[in-house]
């Protein structure tokens, strides 16, 4: 009887389908029950789901690797190589590292992710009583859990536009902090750390990196600059910053790698002189790969036949077709971000309901009725799947 019945939920569910009612494209069985009614009759329950598609934007890290890097790690796998960032790759992809930055001499070391990247080489720096100056906004300040802090080492925020510092407000703190007569009771400004891009997508100038470089040089801060995105940023339409000009200005940075092509990794630069015995404290801080070889194979990669400025053009084509459908169709920006990042205000009501289709990432209160959230693309991301969150819009 059971099987009579199920067969018969079958063939009804066949001739809603026929009739146009539902589509097994885009729908389908989610429950059926069979429901016996009080004549004895049978009453079907049938209940439908439909097959939504969930297109994602909530980051830049989404993806895995770029094939190329795949391919290399496989194609390298049985080889046996020395471990510590000592290998041959590592060698390579250091070497291709200080000719992509003008800078021969530089000192290059490769760590896994971003906040390791921070507090090892802020904590590597500083010495016992000093502190970090950074945006109110940066990655160090608010985004890290008080891994700087975690260190024994104080943030030291300053006001920041649109994530940009300038180089006045480094001047002020400086001088405001030596012209107190107690400021051998306070944590000394140590170094100076920036984004680029920033946390809100927006770029610093080459004049204004400049700028600052030349108050840090004046007031002997070394100048650590954040690359997470960095990619994006040497792509951006609005960017008038070369790698050159990052390595020629700061005294150390780091080229990101896990939101741009690799599985994880970070290439940090120091343009001078690395701080005495880098290798062990960064082994102090528990970032120190015993299979160095598995980063120093991605960035040799990355940085053979300009794979990594190549597919870092990917998240910017579609974050700007993105944005110019975004100002089509009069939606509110929270800032203008020339890069992956597109930040936009949404009413509550509107953001629940594309919601339901679409992966963003929230990132602050607007008002009682409204949202800022973000769009994030990356090099991974498919123009087609922007062409359906545009219309989703």
């Amino acid at each position: 009887m059971e099987h009579l019945e199920r067969a018969h939920v079958a063939m009804l569910f066949l001739e809603q389908e026929m009739k146009g009612a539902i589509s097994c494209k885009f729908k389908s069985f989610s429950t059926c029950k069979i429901i016996p009614g009080q004549t004895g009759q049978i009453k079907l329950k049938i209940q439908m789901r439909r097959k939504i598609k969930c297109y994602f934007f909530v980051n830049d890290y989404c993806e895995g690797a770029h094939p190329a890097i795949l391919q290399k790690l496989l194609e390298t796998n049985m080889e046996k190589l020395s471990g510590y960032g000592t290998d041959k790759y590592c060698d390579s992809a250091k070497e291709k590292i200080r000719k992509a930055c003008g800078c021969p001499d530089a000192e290059v070391l490769f760590l896994v992710g971003g906040t390791q990247t921070n507090a090892t080489v802020i904590g590597s720096v500083l010495n016992r009583y000093e502190g970090v100056l950074a945006a109110q906004t940066g990655h160090v300040s608010c985004h890290e859990a008080g891994a700087i802090e975690y260190t024994g080492h104080k943030v030291l925020t300053l006001p920041a536009e649109n994530g940009k510092i300038k180089a006045e407000s480094i001047t002020d703190y400086v001088e405001t902090f030596y012209g107190d007569e107690s400021h051998d009771h306070m944590v000394f400004p140590g170094m100076v750390y920036i984004s680029h891009p920033t946390e809100y997508g927006t770029l610093y100038t080459k004049k204004e990196l400049e700028e600052i470089s030349e108050v840090c040089h004046k007031y002997e801060l070394p100048l650590f600059l954040d690359g997470a995105r960095l990619g994006y940023g040497l792509v951006s339409p609005e960017a008038d910053v070369t790698l050159e000009d990052i390595a020629r200005c700061t005294d150390m940075f780091y080229i990101g790698g896990t939101k741009v092509g690799a599985l994880c990794g970070e290439a940090v630069v120091f343009t001078k002189k690395a701080p005495k015995h880098i290798m062990t404290m960064v082994k102090q801080q528990g970032a120190l790969l015993a299979k160095g070889r598995l980063l120093g194979i991605q960035f040799d990669t990355l940085f053979t036949d300009d794979l990594y400025t190549r597919i870092s053009k990917n998240a910017i084509e579609t974050a700007m077709k993105l944005k110019k459908a975004l100002q089509e169709k009069g939606y509110q920006f929270f800032l203008d971000s020339p890069t992956n990042q597109q930040f936009v205000v949404l009413e509550n009501k509107k953001k629940e309901e594309l919601g339901k289709e679409v992966q963003f990432d929230f990132w602050e209160k607007y008002d009682e009725d409204h949202t800022v959230i973000r769009f994030a693309t990356s090099w991974g991301t498919k123009m087609e799947d922007i062409d359906a969150l545009i219309e989703l819009l």
